[in-house]
């Protein structure tokens, strides 16, 4: 901890970043905090609480600027920092991204293929309660599945909030917010939940990194996350991309090869 918040500081103290995005000690959680001062730094704090998914942030222009930042990541972080880096969203010149290891070790990478090599061993797995729930989904009729996702998707009230804390929804302007034509109603109904949370899945195959943000920011407890999780374990074999890695060949919907399988349409 000493380790990262002093290297936080100098960082900002000699100039090398204009600022350093990390965690600080919230109300009852870890919170986010943008550092711009050495005596800030001093707040930083990385522990297993720290869930926020902070690669949210470097896709916001009007927060960053044109100056370098650090970012202090956690593994969701990373990966979500890879494949923005694939998408062409982030500058390797314009970010320097720290992390602290399982033994509390402060880690700083040079760039984005020590992160990739860094994460490469670390599997992407669920915990117990999500792995139920796919689990008995995978054991479901196409009907019983349909069910299952109609009753979830019924409390949602299209807050938006899974889309904000999400990495790769960076989209300058969404579906949902386009009415000429009104692809998806903007009020909260049965159907209208359910094309919302479908289109977006589909947006996310094979980019979704399984960080968890969507579902941990859902104020109404829907597992959205296991959606766009059970999409990439489906997708992966066909389309020869791994969970949690960076899909550096493109994703499923929007790459298109003349020899492209079929038979995933039934």
């Amino acid at each position: 901890m000493d380790k990262l918040r002093q290297r936080a500081a100098t960082l900002i103290a000699d100039g090398t970043v204009a600022f350093v995005i990390g965690y600080e000690e919230g109300t009852n959680k870890p919170r986010p905090i943008f550092c711009h001062t050495a005596e800030e730094a001093g707040k930083l704090i990385y522990n297993s609480q720290c869930i926020h998914n902070l690669a949210v942030y470097l896709t916001k222009k009007e927060l960053l600027g044109t100056e370098k930042v650090a970012i202090t990541a956690t593994i969701p972080a990373l990966r979500s920092i890879l494949q923005l880096a694939v998408e062409n969203q982030l500058n390797q010149e314009k970010l320097l991204v720290l992390t602290v290891t399982d033994k509390d070790e402060l880690k700083e990478f040079a760039n984005f293929a020590e992160i990739e090599a860094y994460i490469a061993g670390i599997q992407l797995k669920l915990d117990g309660k999500e792995q139920e729930i796919i689990t008995k989904l995978e054991g479901m009729s196409r009907e019983e599945r349909w069910k299952f996702w109609t009753e979830e998707m019924s409390h949602c009230f299209k807050c938006y909030a899974c889309r904000a804390a999400c990495p790769l929804c960076y989209c300058t302007k969404c579906i949902v917010e386009v009415n000429r034509p009104q692809w998806i109603n903007p009020w909260s109904a049965p159907l209208a939940n359910m094309e919302w949370q479908i289109n977006r899945a589909m947006h996310l195959a094979g980019r979704c990194t399984g960080c968890g943000a969507c579902a941990d920011a859902c104020p109404v407890g829907i597992p959205i996350d296991l959606l766009t999780r059970k999409m990439m374990e489906d997708l992966g074999p066909e389309f020869g991309f791994v969970p949690g890695q960076p899909s550096h060949n493109g994703n499923p919907l929007s790459t298109w090869k003349a020899d492209d399988k079929e038979n995933f349409i039934k």
